[in-house]
């Protein structure tokens, strides 16, 4: 079945507007050191927080089976809204530490209705080319999420309230072209009734439990490498006595991840999803070990490798998604893939907050070699795993 041409992009475009409130949090970090009165360990807390809201939320949104009882794109819409309103909370002067952290907490609540949400939605019109679906539709995620860092480099980045503005109303605008402009798709097969037992029983598929391991060993690594890019970049240019720009290459690092799911994406309609993703976690894997080495080398090729290692730390997720997906039925395509988002997110608090720990006891050059935890138990999972 041949889908209307604006269907994709219109997808894609709101992902990536809708994930911007992500990391918005981490790019005005000093004001909120100064209107909350807590140390750098709010890096962090800011940070967990939000995953924190999206595992509570998609737990909900997995139990109750949400996206699959009601329209995925009514969904995308409120949930988008909830969360720019949480979002620009950020900017109120009356802000306490819980209060803070309670409204990043209901952006990642909300945000458990755009990230899996918008894959069921995908999922819901492309059958043929899921892999190169989702791997735009994640890359256009993984834009989101370093967006807050792009703006935050330009001469719009010395007033926190014009990020938290911004982010906001594309939020917003996103969640509304999705609502309009995409539909309810062909192969959408809504479930009748709440079903609790439902998610826990998808783990008894093979398929699906090997794919979902897979993953689960791959967000060890991401959202942890994601939120101490910043660390790493500052400790380079203390060690080498250097002026590199933490918003900028942070948030390039970030957004060269949305140029590799596209590219992993077209990949997988060659040589299938679960070679790209092994290949992905092989590369990262291969960067993590090798990280202490990198800050002995000069500003290009330290940045060279940060950016390589930006890529494949987030080529493999849309794969993943697609072998989550093809591994269940249509009516529980959205609980499954929730549910794995929301064990998967709960598994990166973790890792945050151990990198956060070990950040007192550990030089932080040697820090992200823990990360490589992650890549090591995919890779030991995913070989069982069929390729799509």
């Amino acid at each position: 079945m041949k889908q209307k041409p604006h269907i994709l992009p219109t997808i894609i475009i709101a992902q990536f507007a809708c994930t911007s409130p992500w990391f918005a949090g981490n790019t005005i970090v000093d004001e909120l050191i100064l209107k909350t009165g807590l140390g750098h360990e709010i890096m962090g807390w800011v940070l967990s927080s939000v995953q924190l809201g999206f595992i509570a939320g998609t737990l909900l949104f997995a139990l109750f089976m949400i996206a699959d009882r009601f329209s995925p794109s009514k969904v995308f819409m409120v949930c988008a809204f909830l969360a720019a309103l949480c979002n620009l909370y950020l900017i109120t002067d009356q802000m306490t530490k819980w209060s803070l952290l309670l409204a990043r907490f209901g952006t990642g609540f909300f945000l458990a209705g755009i990230y899996p949400v918008g894959m069921k939605i995908a999922a819901d019109y492309y059958k043929k080319g899921l892999g190169m679906a989702l791997g735009f539709l994640v890359g256009a995620l993984v834009l989101g999420t370093g967006f807050p860092y792009l703006i935050n480099s330009t001469a719009w980045g010395s007033d926190p309230y014009r990020i938290i503005v911004a982010t906001s109303a594309f939020t917003c605008l996103g969640g509304a072209l999705m609502y309009f402009l995409v539909p309810d798709g062909p192969f959408l097969k809504k479930s009748s009734k709440v079903n609790l037992y439902a998610g826990p029983r998808l783990f008894k598929i093979s398929t699906f439990r090997k794919a979902a391991f897979g993953y689960f060993g791959h967000m060890w690594e991401l959202y942890a490498f994601w939120a101490f890019t910043p660390l790493a970049i500052e400790s380079f240019n203390i060690i080498a006595q250097n002026d590199v720009s933490v918003p900028l290459w942070t948030g390039i690092i970030i957004a060269l991840g949305s140029v590799s799911c596209g590219l992993g994406g077209i990949l997988s309609q060659y040589i299938g999803s679960k070679k790209v993703a092994t290949a992905a976690l092989l590369l990262s894997g291969f960067c993590c070990l090798i990280s202490p080495f990198t800050f002995s080398l000069t500003p290009m090729f330290f940045l060279f490798i940060w950016c390589i290692w930006g890529m494949g730390v987030t080529m493999d997720s849309p794969q993943f998604s697609k072998l989550v997906a093809t591994s269940i039925n249509n009516e529980l395509k959205g609980t499954g893939l929730t549910l794995v988002n929301c064990i998967g997110f709960a598994i990166s608090i973790v890792s945050i907050e151990s990198l956060s720990m070990l950040t007192e006891i550990m030089d932080n050059k040697y820090l992200f070699t823990v990360l490589a935890i992650g890549p090591l138990f995919g890779l030991w999972h995913i070989k069982g795993a069929k390729n799509h």
